[in-house]
């Protein structure tokens, strides 16, 4: 199955001169679906993980189910101030500004092989930002994945993991 052929694309959103890869359309057809869970844990399988780490939002949906057809745990990567609890911060460089992302204290224990997914790698910024933040928490983390890789973006090149995702866009 192509998964690429239930990935639908939407121009001008969130701006215009953005194509955005909107992967509702993947998630709304079960056969399709299970098809790229299944594909995600071949690839991610090979990591040996003790845990997932989603990063929000889109990344829950793929983290989640992952884990659990792994066998592993699941731990959330979300933006500053929506995690209850005592949480672990980096906050990272954007083009213009800065943003936080934050993970629970605790939900990792030290050590714990920890892969990092998402539904699509950009520039790698947020993703790079996660493999910071999940170290600080004593985290090794052994790898990053996504659905969609934007190829021409040179995302994969701020990543220091290795990096796998099933779905390429050139341009």
């Amino acid at each position: 199955m192509d998964i690429k052929q239930r990935i639908r694309s939407i121009p001008d959103f969130p701006k215009p001169g953005i194509l955005f890869y909107d992967i509702a359309t993947l998630l709304a057809d079960a056969d399709a679906w299970q098809v790229t869970m299944g594909r995600m844990a071949n690839k991610v399988r090979a990591f040996h993980p003790d845990v997932l780490a989603g990063i929000e939002s889109r990344g829950f949906l793929a983290a989640a189910p992952l884990a659990l057809k792994l066998g592993c745990g699941f731990a959330m990567v979300r933006k500053k101030g929506k995690l209850p609890g005592a949480t672990v911060h980096h906050e990272y460089a954007l083009e213009y500004g800065t943003d936080t992302i934050e993970v629970q204290q605790g939900m990792i224990a030290p050590g714990s092989r920890v892969v990092v997914l998402d539904d699509l790698l950009a520039t790698g910024g947020t993703l790079s930002a996660a493999i910071h933040l999940l170290r600080k928490v004593g985290a090794d983390v052994v790898g990053a994945a996504c659905i969609i890789e934007l190829t021409f973006l040179k995302g994969r090149e701020k990543l220091d993991v290795p990096f796998v995702s099933l779905v390429q866009y050139d341009s």
